[in-house]
């Protein structure tokens, strides 16, 4: 049994052949500048000894359609003789209607592209990817896995604007949050490395990347989450500010000469790290940290006090916090980044192994001391292995269990 995972951008498609009997990857890689001079494909697959090889090819890839026309050529996937059961496509933005993966048909597609205006860079893109993909593989079933679709458990307290009821009813002004899909597979696996069962444990995860964001999960279930209508809120990231005074944007509009485009640039990719320090990466701003640039100390005491915020914020909401989880890029990578964070919380029960938080592997480990009260994970996320077993659990596929 296989299943095709899908993560379609704007010009690029990245992809990932799944053996579900497994749960490992067989092949993937990434198209890319699609319509754009450059484009080309990025192929991670096996020679004929079973070694691993990578692949880099120069193609003219004039869309999407002939992207994916190469993917699925390159991956041999053939037709009905090819054990493929489904194709999981990543979508940002569900909206209210979906908690959960959907088999994909008109309805699907038409509320994904309602959605459009609250995700802009992202599901138009989606979208170009669901359709391309259902046209060239109309034998298979496609599934939308969404990942706003784990936080549809948050309460309505927590999820609700203090805004006027019309904004809520008509606009749909409201917290969605995003990195869901990342956020079901961490918590499950941080139960795993605990040895607990998922039911019992209040935890808080931080997604922490370019991106990043942070989520209170109690008994595997979200109840509150940085991000809201869109990703622009919550904590500082590589070119997002994250909470910023709405009445700002009203001075700006007024006073400021600003258009909304202007606005939505400097929100959207000119804000965060990038407009703390010039650089969007965090491995590039500890470099200028320790250069002795005068403004990469103050952008990674932002990113990491917004972060501290918010934990302190959602101990408070769960009142009893198990284990805080550190994944995505800067999460499982910069051991700085973890220190600065938990430093001082040891009144909050958070107490750091040095040691443990320096190493390098294994990947999913503890990092906090013996006798803490809070245990301190790293666990990497796999989103698209997750999408992977959200599609085959919707499609009806079963799934073997994998070797010992």
């Amino acid at each position: 049994m296989k299943v095709l995972v899908l993560n379609s951008g704007s010009s690029s498609l990245k992809y990932q052949l799944f053996d579900m009997g497994e749960r490992v990857p067989l092949e993937g890689g990434a198209a890319h500048r699609i319509g754009e001079s450059g484009s080309g494909l990025r192929h991670i697959g096996h020679d004929p000894s079973g070694k691993i090889r990578e692949d880099v090819v120069d193609l003219e890839l004039a869309d999407h359609a002939a992207a994916l026309d190469v993917i699925l050529d390159r991956l041999s996937t053939g037709r009905a003789e090819d054990g493929l059961v489904g194709i999981g496509h990543r979508v940002v933005h569900g909206g209210r209607e979906f908690r959960a993966p959907q088999r994909i048909d008109e309805h699907v597609i038409e509320v994904v592209r309602s959605l459009s205006p609250l995700a802009p860079l992202h599901n138009p893109a989606n979208l170009l990817g669901i359709e391309v993909a259902m046209a060239l593989r109309p034998d298979v079933p496609h599934v939308a896995v969404f990942d706003t679709a784990f936080h549809q458990t948050i309460p309505k307290h927590a999820y609700r604007y203090a805004v006027p009821e019309p904004w809520y009813e008509v606009h749909g002004v409201r917290r969605y949050g995003f990195h869901g899909i990342s956020y079901a597979y961490v918590s499950k696996q941080a139960a795993r490395v605990l040895g607990r069962p998922l039911s019992e444990l209040n935890l808080i995860v931080l997604h922490l990347g370019n991106g990043a964001s942070v989520t209170a999960i109690a008994g595997g279930r979200s109840v509150d989450t940085s991000m809201g209508l869109t990703p622009l809120e919550g904590l500082v990231m590589g070119t997002r500010g994250g909470d910023v005074d709405p009445g700002a944007i009203l001075h700006l509009l007024r006073h400021g000469g600003m258009t909304v485009d202007e606005i939505d640039r400097g929100l959207n990719k000119e804000s965060g790290m990038t407009g703390l320090c010039g650089v969007a990466d965090m491995r590039d701003a500890l470099d200028e940290e320790a250069k002795g640039d005068s403004a990469a100390p103050l952008a990674v005491v932002v990113f990491v006090y917004r972060i501290r915020k918010y934990i302190g914020a959602y101990m408070a909401a769960l009142g009893r916090v198990d284990a805080i989880v550190f994944t995505g890029g800067v999460g499982e990578n910069s051991a700085e980044i973890r220190r600065r964070t938990c430093g001082g919380l040891d009144r909050l029960g958070v107490r750091l192994d040095g040691t443990e938080n320096r190493r390098a592997s294994p990947p999913e480990r503890p990092i906090h001391q013996g006798d803490g009260p809070v245990a301190v994970l790293v666990v990497p996320t796999n989103e698209e292995l997750e999408i992977a077993e959200q599609t085959l659990e919707c499609v009806g596929a079963p799934i073997r269990a994998p070797r010992p």
